[in-house]
């Protein structure tokens, strides 16, 4: 690997090719929600090492480029579409889900295992605030992105800038996806990596899978809306980094 790669941003590693993730999350490196470290900075806040991550990300087989693959080659509109059918979709469908399954475990079997009634607790706080989130972002802020993208070439778009910046909505969303992050954080903590004990049921063992798909799920979308999508805005804003 380059002197260049040891000073991109590790959100660009995996915008430019999503199985950098997968080396990342092995080293313990947050490419999501702090996206904007360089590799060298990430690797430091990871007790990594930065020869053995790099080359550990120059061992990934080639393959050939493709546009259709490449999130950063996607329109804004592209982009918005695929995070609200994709992944707004599946948080919407999976909060009521996971937050039935935390319920029964916590009737049934709450008394062995407290924790579980915090893991409700804390999750029926991330779904909350998740679908207030998922509102201002498709009603408020994707609208104001696709119309920023229409109009590149006016100043503000054809809309209405009601930000003063797009920076402002989106240090608002990103303070909120790190919200939710800390949250999960501590359900992962509570439920020592999402491993339901020896004396669980079946519907313990799914839920705990739920709980897991749910996180890994959160990463990809959270990957996409401050790495790819937000950058994209401030580019069309005619700023390169936040204010």
């Amino acid at each position: 690997m380059s002197e260049q790669t040891a000073i991109e941003t590790v959100g660009a590693i995996v915008a430019a090719d999503f199985r950098a993730a997968a080396v990342f999350q092995r080293f313990g490196i947050d490419f999501c929600w702090s996206g904007r470290r360089s590799l060298t900075e990430a690797c430091h806040t990871a007790a990594a090492d930065p020869e053995e991550v790099m080359r550990a990300l120059g061992e990934l087989p080639i393959r050939p480029v493709s546009n259709a693959n490449d999130v950063t080659q996607w329109s804004v509109d592209r982009l918005i579409d695929h995070i609200v059918a994709t992944h707004h979709a599946y948080v919407l469908s999976a909060i009521p889900t996971i937050g039935g399954y935390l319920k029964k475990l916590s009737d049934v079997h709450g008394e062995r295992h407290p924790e579980l009634l915090q893991v409700a607790a804390y999750f029926d706080q991330i779904g909350a605030d998740l679908e207030q989130h998922l509102v201002k972002e498709e009603q408020v802020l994707f609208p104001y992105l696709r119309d920023l993208a229409e109009n590149a070439e006016q100043t503000c778009g054809a809309m209405l800038n009601p930000f003063g910046t797009v920076a402002n909505p989106i240090r608002m969303m990103e303070r909120e996806h790190h919200e939710v992050a800390e949250g999960l954080c501590l359900i992962r903590l509570l439920t020592h990596g999402y491993a339901a004990p020896a004396d669980g049921c079946t519907t313990y063992a799914v839920c705990m899978q739920e709980l897991e798909r749910f996180e890994q799920d959160l990463h990809r979308h959270v990957h996409l809306e401050n790495n790819v999508l937000f950058p994209k805005a401030l580019e069309l804003e005619g700023q390169d980094s936040y204010l």
